[in-house]
């Protein structure tokens, strides 16, 4: 058992190493058990496919990103400060950790099954995207925001998709880039983080929590959105 999981781990690393030298596409069962030392056979009969061995390899990975943002948002009590704390945490993890924020966000992959892969889908423990749908399910418990499903995942996503946007823009165009200009990162996160939970706020404002100016900002999740595909907008 104990010669499985150090096998396991050396092959993990062996895949690591061969996405950061030439992506995802770099990594096949027998480039891995080339490098790795080991027959196809070993390869094959730990990780079953090439999926499952990139997927097992972000394992770790997701993990501590989860325990990041966990820890950041547990610091506080107020649940939208708890949402500007695990954003916060996501962009320092992104840029503490480059590579391993590639392989998990921004890498063209196979998919693996959910159940080949240690981190436990929908658990707020392991999960990144759980942990970020409960927070906002304590704003729609605490009467701040809608609190059906669909307004739920539709914020979580705009939350994350705007952190990532920020991250992977970053890393790809870092400070030598001559073609935007290069916003100090604390003052860009805090901006970012304003502006994305003041309108996730009123647009998925609960029926008379807006009032103001800001009422007519707040469209109903339930109306009607414009068609956005290729058909759509040719029409």
């Amino acid at each position: 058992m104990r010669e499985a999981q150090t096998r396991r781990e050396h092959i993990i690393a062996v895949v690591k190493q061969l996405i950061k030298q030439g992506g995802a596409r770099n990594v096949s069962i027998r480039k891995v058990a080339e490098a790795a030392g080991f027959s196809t056979t070993v390869v094959y009969a730990l990780f079953h496919d090439k999926a499952t061995l990139i997927a097992q390899a972000m394992d770790q990975d997701l993990l501590d990103l989860v325990d990041a943002m966990r820890s950041a948002s547990d610091t506080q009590t107020d649940p939208w400060q708890r949402v500007r704390s695990m954003g916060r945490a996501y962009i320092q993890y992104g840029f503490a950790h480059p590579d391993e924020y590639a392989l998990i966000f921004m890498e063209l992959r196979p998919h693996a099954e959910v159940d080949a892969v240690m981190v436990e889908h929908g658990n707020a423990a392991q999960d990144p995207y759980a942990y970020a749908l409960q927070q906002f399910a304590a704003l729609a418990e605490a009467g701040q925001v809608q609190a059906d499903d669909e307004a739920l995942h539709a914020m979580t996503q705009i939350f994350w998709q705007s952190l990532h946007g920020l991250v992977s823009l970053r890393i790809v165009m870092d400070e030598g880039d001559p073609w935007t200009p290069h916003m100090a990162l604390d003052t860009h996160t805090e901006d970012l983080l304003s502006v994305v939970t003041e309108g996730i706020r009123v647009r998925f404002a609960t029926a008379g929590f807006t009032s103001g100016p800001e009422a007519s900002l707040a469209v109903k999740a339930s109306e009607p959105a414009p068609d956005m595909s290729p058909s759509g907008l040719q029409g």
